[in-house]
Parts: C-alpha cells; structure tokens; sequence
C-alpha cells in the first residue's frame, strides 16, 4: 500500500497503523490527520478515493463522515452560547414554541444537545426528500410525544439530532446550521467541512463514494461481534433503536447530490481528515495560525458530563456532553479528558485537552460499526502509544 503524506518524528506508530488498516483491516480509501498543541504532526491518505474506484485518494479528498459529524455541527450551539445568543439552560420551547408540544415544555437546549430530549424516533419516519426539505423533520420532532419521561434518562439520537439542532440554531439567528458553520467556523479557519455540501465542491470532484464493506478473512479475531441484546436491538423493527435509526425510511442513498446537498447535521458532513483534525485543534486552543473557536470556559462545558449510564437507544452505557460523545467503554478515545464523536462505518474526530490532541480519521469503506471502530481504534491506540 502507498501511503503519502507525513508524520512529524515520533508519531511514525501512526502511520504504521495506518498501513496496517489498509493491510489486515480491509480499507479501501483513508486519511488520518493529527495536531498536537495546534500544530499539525500527522497528515495521511492512501488508497482510493471511491471505495469500488481506482482513482487515487489525495491530500484533499474529502468523504461523508456520517455521525462524526454531529460534534462539528455541536459547536454552532455552543458557539452562540459563547457569544450570548443561546442559553444553554433556557427551554427549547423559549425559542422553538411549537417544540413545547406533548410534554416537552421542560426540556433545556442542554438536554437537546445531550440526547435526553426523549425524541430520538418518529412516530412515522420521513422520506429521503422529507428529511432534507427543512420543514418536514423539525415539524415532525415538534409533534412527537417524547420515548421517555424527560429528565429521567438520554439515548441516541442518531437521525432526529439533525432537526433538533438545525431548528434551533435557525430560530436563535435567522440561518441554517450549515451557513452559520461555514461562515462563522469553517471559512475563518479554513476548513474543508461542510454541512450541505455547495455545488462549486460538487462539481470539483472531490468527494468521493462511499460504499458498505465486511472485514477481510485477515482481520481474524478483529471482527467485532456485538453482544446479544445489542444485536437483537437492531434487529427488532418494533425496538426504539431500530426506530431512531430509521428516522428516515427509506435509508437515503449517501452518494446521491441531492442528499449531500442537503443540510442534516447528525449525519451529513462532508470533510477531510485535515479538517476534523484541525477543528478539533481548535476547540481546545490557537492552531497554527492564531485561529481558535472556543473560550476555555466554552470547552469545559463541552467535556462536562451531561448524559452516562444506560443508552436506550444504543444498549449500551454511553457519556455525553454538551453536543460530544465522551470517552467511555462504548467509544474508547484518548483518555478520560477527550470529547468527540464516531461516525457509523468508520470515521471519527476528536480532541483531548490534556494531551492538546485534535484527531480526524475519515473513510469510505464504511464498516458495520457503530461508536468504536477497529480501523480508528487502531490508529488512536497508535497515537496513545506515541505521546
């Protein structure tokens, strides 16, 4: 496998574990970057830019990170938080009245970004072209009746976070999530990262398919083999788990333009491993150039525990902060400090205070994982092992 880029000296267990995801773990097209005290020590890609293609993955190819996604639309909240705009322990209701409705009067913008809004499934799920038309989905999480007693737990909301988030910020500032994270994030910093990909990065060919994989016979023992419940979970039609996954019914095909042009922040986000890496840089202090987003005080409440214990959605113990999934059992990241989140099949982004790490690892191989897969878990272990 040729694998390009550079490692600064002293991180060469990264791109050894990078080869190796490539060589015994079945990627197909990936790139890992790291910065450490905002600088930037680890940029690597190899492969294939489309996971059934031969064209040559580059340095700035960029690849739908699905769930990983949700921490970098986190921080437009936080971010008007920062600024005064919202108000972390006000209602939701203050902002978005009509989420008020079926007893969810008392839910605070902590409890959204946390997953403890009770929301996580629809009674009825949405189409492809519903979920992205921008009214259907907040509609329809405005309506529902909540899963669960509010306060009283938190689970996953691994499709409705979209509107819940994307509501909000649209009834505190006038805009979308995705105009707010590209003006006000991703432009001053200069990130490859969007949410609603624009037709000018479309037509650049850029970004490449993604396409679900198996590990390869060589994986041996690596395959993961979730427990039994959790398998059952997500396998009964009736469970909230398999519900909150199929928020949008039919599943939409993540190749489509249509779909990467829409703006559904827990799922959607097309970026570079640069990116996720350097964002994450960013939350925790100044990268290279001077350019920061949060405040000391704005990343405390980032990695403050909001949500832990029993996952009525995923089945099992999960941690959250305030938009975050922290590190734990479920979503192994660097230690105990680190905040982040995983993207579904592979991907994952994530910063570590304490270390001064902002990590970003992007695929189109997309696995059967959940929150912690082997690819990413080999690469942050390689990582651990370096600092």
């Amino acid at each position: 496998m040729d694998v390009h880029g550079t490692v600064a000296e002293g991180f060469e267990p990264v791109r050894e574990a990078f080869v190796r995801n490539f060589e015994v773990l079945g990627d197909r097209g990936a790139a890992v970057a790291v910065y450490r005290d905002g600088r930037k020590v680890v940029d690597l890609w190899g492969g294939t830019r489309d996971a059934d293609g031969t064209e040559p993955w580059t340095g700035d190819t960029a690849q739908i990170v699905r769930s990983a996604t949700k921490g970098v639309a986190a921080a437009v909240p936080l971010l008007l938080h920062q600024h005064g705009l919202l108000d972390l322990d006000a209602p939701v209701g203050a902002y978005w009245p009509e989420f008020k409705a079926g007893g969810k009067e008392r839910i605070l913008v902590r409890d959204l970004l946390a997953h403890r809004a009770g929301v996580p499934a629809l009674d009825r799920g949405l189409t492809a072209a519903e979920a992205a038309d921008g009214v259907s989905g907040p509609r329809a999480v405005a309506a529902q009746h909540p899963f669960w007693e509010p306060g009283t737990g938190h689970g996953y909301h691994a499709q409705t976070y979209s509107w819940l988030l994307s509501e909000l910020v649209l009834r505190v500032t006038g805009r979308t999530l995705g105009s707010v994270l590209a003006e006000d994030i991703a432009e001053p910093l200069g990130l490859d990262f969007w949410i609603g990909l624009p037709d000018a990065e479309a037509d650049a060919g850029r970004v490449g398919r993604v396409a679900p994989v198996e590990p390869p016979e060589s994986a041996g023992m690596l395959r993961t083999r979730p427990r039994r419940n959790v398998s059952e979970a997500y396998a009964d039609p009736g469970s909230l788990t398999r519900r909150a996954f199929a928020a949008i019914d039919p599943l939409p095909d993540e190749n489509a333009p249509a779909y990467r042009a829409a703006e559904l922040p827990a799922s959607n986000g097309i970026g570079t491993a640069r990116a996720l890496a350097r964002f994450y840089g960013a939350t925790i202090g100044v990268v290279e150039d001077g350019a920061r987003i949060f405040t000391p005080a704005t990343t405390g409440i980032a990695v403050r525990e909001h949500s832990a214990g029993p996952d009525r959605v995923l089945v099992v113990n999960t941690r959250f902060g305030a938009g975050y999934m922290l590190h734990g059992p479920a979503s192994p990241l660097l230690s105990p400090a680190s905040f982040g989140h995983p993207g579904r099949g592979g991907s994952l982004g994530f910063a570590d205070p304490d270390a001064g790490i902002g990590f970003g690892y992007v695929t189109n191989a997309l696995a059967k994982s959940v929150t912690a897969d082997p690819r990413a878990q080999a690469l942050v272990r390689a990582l651990k092992s370096a600092l």
